[in-house]
């Protein structure tokens, strides 16, 4: 079931039952013997100019969804609607001309970028490949994408291990903003950073978006970030979502039991604000091999029998609240 706000505006990006199982081979011959079901019918809709989180512990498959809207990983199936196309079903030179529009912040900034390339030379070549600004006015363009970012523009000669973790994120930004995107994903952008760049990139991403009128799909795994950071959350685990709502809602009334074990884990500075922490028993199941019915019954404080048989079905608990919890 994809979640909708109740608003006029048409989404930016349809996710619909979108799944990733990745082969396990096995044997002489190499056969497929099983599948990572990495993820496993996921269903989303994000609107122009938000900024929606998908937040979850590592291993649910938030990375992994994010690849697979770019196509970086090719899904098992489902649909993604890029205004209103399916990028599913084009071909590489279409896919190409899309990429322009949907562009992608790693996490790790110093692999992401090519230590072989100056800093002038990784944000030329973002231009050259889709031909958004004329050759003659790239030097000048990569002067003002550095300036956007707070970053001075005589370090175009030079390459990326002579910066710090935070500027070559910045670089990073600016090779996504070099092609004029409509929609970035930040895949985990500011967890490889000390507290104070966080803040720092947080702030100019902020900034950006309003200037440039972008959209976010941000993943983290952080969620004092994500509370800072987002218009709506969207909930994973073990490859699906669990509870998807806007950040005021999820953050003051959690419905699903894992998103309140998530949110009780957030560190409270203040010991009069400080709630009980839910503590889950065992560890992640497999995705070789996910529980049968609920995914989360294995570690639920509140299963019964009948979450063992039946996969819960979303169900709106508010406005713009969705769940998928049979108990609630």
């Amino acid at each position: 079931m994809t979640q909708t706000l109740a608003d006029t505006k048409q989404p930016l990006l349809q996710v619909k039952d979108l799944k990733q199982h990745f082969p396990i081979k096995g044997g002489v011959l190499g056969r497929t013997v099983n599948h990572v079901k990495a993820v496993d019918g996921v269903s989303f809709d994000i609107y122009p100019g938000e900024t929606v989180s998908i937040v979850g512990e590592s291993g649910c498959g938030k990375s992994t969804t994010g690849r697979s809207i770019l196509r970086l990983d090719e899904p098992t199936s489902g649909d993604v609607l890029f205004e209103g196309k399916n990028i599913l079903n084009i071909n590489k030179q279409q896919m190409k001309k899309v990429r322009g529009d949907l562009q992608v912040i790693f996490q790790d900034p110093y692999a992401s970028l090519n230590p072989r390339q100056t800093v002038g030379q990784i944000l030329n070549e973002s231009m050259a490949t889709l031909d958004v600004v004329p050759k003659k006015k790239r030097p000048a363009r990569i002067v003002e994408l550095l300036r956007q970012v707070g970053l001075p523009s005589d370090i175009v000669n030079r390459y990326p291990h002579e910066f710090s973790g935070g500027q070559r994120q910045r670089i990073g930004i600016a090779r996504a903003l070099a092609v004029e995107p409509k929609l970035i994903i930040c895949d985990e952008a500011v967890s490889a950073l000390d507290v104070s760049v966080q803040a720092q990139v947080l702030n100019l991403l902020n900034n950006l978006k309003k200037e440039y009128d972008l959209t976010y799909l941000f993943i983290a795994h952080d969620l004092g970030v994500v509370r800072h950071f987002s218009d709506r959350v969207i909930v994973m685990y073990l490859g699906r979502i669990v509870e998807i709502a806007d950040k005021k809602s999820l953050f003051a009334n959690p419905q699903h039991p894992y998103t309140k074990a998530l949110l009780s884990a957030i560190p409270v500075p203040s010991r009069r604000n400080k709630t009980d922490r839910v503590i889950l028993k065992g560890d992640v199941p497999s995705p070789i091999d996910p529980p049968s019915g609920c995914s989360f019954h294995t570690r639920c404080p509140i299963a019964t029998e009948a979450c063992k048989e039946n996969i819960p079905k979303f169900k709106k608990v508010g406005e713009n609240h969705y769940v998928a919890c049979d108990l609630v």
